[in-house]
């Protein structure tokens, strides 16, 4: 069974496989759970990966036993996906995570390796784990980064130099607050302009919640309050 999917009809259309683990967190086959975006903020009751057919029981089964696989056979894995990367996606690009985030350091460390093994492809993620991935002489140069807004560690990040996200009501908001509109092709995202605009998806519901605010206002809200506690 083939690790990276295809699935992604927007992603496809540009010839990007993708991995995904379960958002926010996971139950395992042990009945343990285990925080697979542990810098969530405002992002976790907006999240599109946590609603629509990302909870249909067969996803979300291949989702976390995807999760299991590293944690139970991280070197296993590895060599796995190096394999599956340099046989059928050689010369194209990977998208790390449609859903889920670099939970540990340990696991940032593995995907450096599996990147480093597989030169010819070239692979991104959307992360709020600012910390963890900052540091970019540890990350080979064929994994490409952008903050995503809407964490716990959004004070981390330098908006106006900083390659970074943030997810919009539409896309007139996003335009009128200064940043580029990636939908075109979801790689802009980390080889266009570095102030990346994604305007909110369709879901009624997630759009209702969101309001006129943006990820990023949010949560700026979020940590402004707590502060003046």
């Amino acid at each position: 069974m083939r690790l990276l999917s295809t699935s992604n009809r927007e992603l496809r259309a540009h010839r990007i496989a993708t991995w995904s683990i379960p958002a926010l967190s996971a139950e395992l086959s042990d009945g343990s759970r285990i925080k697979t975006c542990p810098n969530a903020g405002v992002c976790a009751a907006l999240c599109y990966a946590r609603t629509g057919t990302y909870r249909f029981s067969n996803v979300l089964r291949k989702h976390t036993a995807n999760l299991e696989r590293v944690l139970n056979d991280r070197d296993g894995w590895i060599a796995d996906m190096v394999c599956e990367v340099n046989t059928y996606h050689r010369g194209r690009w990977v998208r790390i995570h449609d859903a889920g985030d670099f939970f540990s350091a340990d696991y940032l460390a593995a995907w450096c390796e599996i990147t480093t093994q597989c030169p010819d492809t070239m692979f991104y993620a959307y992360t709020k784990e600012v910390t963890m991935t900052r540091d970019r002489e540890s990350i080979p140069e064929n994994l490409l980064i952008v903050f995503s807004l809407g964490g716990k560690e959004d004070h981390l990040i330098d908006l106006n130099n900083d390659r970074h996200a943030d997810v919009f009501p539409d896309l007139e908001s996003l335009v009128a607050a200064g940043y580029s509109d990636q939908s075109d092709d979801d790689r802009l995202a980390v080889i266009g302009p570095k102030r990346v605009g994604i305007p909110s998806n369709n879901l009624k519901h997630l759009r209702r919640k969101q309001g006129r605010m943006s990820f990023g206002q949010l949560q700026r809200t979020i940590d402004e309050r707590r502060n003046n506690l």
